[in-house]
């Protein structure tokens, strides 16, 4: 039988926009209440405002989760507004696709320092609350980029390998905590990411919308305490 999740909290980085944001509405349709995070301010305040119409509590927090000085200052004030958290989504996510020698080395450190040591980061913040509490959930959002490489995606697809990775060993350590800790590796969603690195051929439609995602997620955290995920992968109807 599933669970209910009214009432837990939960963590969204990347909240502001895309599959963050989607997930955040989703999550707080059923009566979870939300700490959201991302690095600009504007987007998180409106969604805030129109979460709380919800009726659950809701609490933003500014972060660069690349930095561990401003993950941890974040994770601190969400959780004095909000408690201890239940949920843990690992969205936030940057990409940019080229050719290896093209990709500014910069550039390639970046995507790997916010994809990977990022979700790092803010899972160390998180994690004690959930084994203190013997229990909880850890979504992480990879990609079907994780699990196969392309000519043009060395960076992404070295952090979303190295997601799947830090996912799998995490899940084995922490299951004895009745922690669950699960990747999704979706295929292309129609995301700002997507749209302007030209993902969705101009059709963003055509692909799966980060509304999709969110149910996905809501029905993971819905699942009996005593399984969990270990990975799941989605794809677009359309090819």
């Amino acid at each position: 039988m599933a669970q209910t999740i009214k009432g837990k909290t939960a963590l969204i980085t990347g909240a502001g926009k895309g599959i963050g944001k989607a997930t955040a509405i989703a999550l707080a349709n059923e009566g979870v209440n939300v700490g959201l995070v991302a690095r600009t301010e504007a987007d998180l305040t409106g969604l805030a405002e129109q979460l709380k119409e919800t009726g659950v509590k809701v609490a933003i927090a500014t972060a660069d989760i690349s930095s561990l000085e401003q993950v941890n200052e974040a994770v601190e004030t969400l959780t004095k507004e909000l408690g201890t958290f239940d949920i843990l989504i690992n969205n936030a996510g940057i990409g940019k696709f080229g050719g290896f020698m093209d990709l500014d080395p910069e550039e390639w450190k970046n995507i790997v320092d916010v994809n990977l040591t990022g979700t790092y980061y803010v899972t160390r913040a998180v994690l004690p609350q959930l084994i203190e509490k013997q229990g909880g959930d850890i979504i992480n959002i990879s990609s079907t980029a994780g699990q196969k490489g392309a000519p043009v995606t060395s960076a992404y697809s070295a952090s979303k390998f190295g997601l799947l990775g830090l996912t799998e060993s995490l899940a084995l350590e922490v299951r004895k905590h009745n922690v669950r800790v699960t990747a999704l590796t979706p295929s292309t969603v129609a995301t700002d990411l997507a749209v302007r690195e030209n993902l969705t051929d101009g059709n963003p439609e055509k692909v799966m919308q980060p509304e999709d995602l969110a149910e996905i997620i809501v029905s993971q955290l819905k699942l009996h305490p005593r399984i969990f995920i270990k990975s799941a992968g989605m794809w677009s109807t359309n090819p």
